[in-house]
């Protein structure tokens, strides 16, 4: 047997290793399906200024993204955003949501719309912080 530490791994390295825990767990997971789901706001000429992706796990949306062009900002484009995301999510049959956030980021955001802080990740990813948040749908 042969340890290695690879300062450079290729990709089809971490996509062999990333495959194989998948793998293992989809085996043992109650839930066999993981969906995903975006939202999308484009300009007329049909260029992407603010959306969100994410995924339906079993009972969970799992927020990965949302993003809104800085002029769009203040003007409720986000808590549009969110709101479809939560609708397509219920529709999928979710109960509740998970997303993360950085200290510099989106928590009061997040936080006016019901979300609440679960878990905060401290010096990350040196002096910040990450927060891990939850909402009932």
């Amino acid at each position: 047997m042969i340890i290695e530490v690879i300062e450079k791994p290729e990709q089809e390295l971490i996509d062999f290793l990333d495959k194989k825990i998948a793998d293992f767990n989809w085996e043992h997971w109650e839930v066999s399906k993981r969906l995903p789901l975006a939202v999308q706001v484009k300009n007329k000429q049909g260029k992407v200024i603010a959306g969100a992706a994410a995924r339906t796990f079993g009972d969970w949306l799992l927020i990965n993204t949302l993003w809104v062009s800085e002029d769009l900002r203040g003007q409720d484009v986000g808590s549009k955003i969110l709101a479809e995301l939560e609708m397509a999510g219920k529709n999928r049959g979710c109960k509740k949501c998970l997303l993360d956030t950085l200290n510099f980021q989106a928590m009061p955001f997040y936080q006016k719309y019901g979300y609440e802080t679960q878990w905060v990740q401290q010096g990350y990813p040196r002096t910040g912080c990450k927060y891990f948040m939850v909402k009932e749908l």
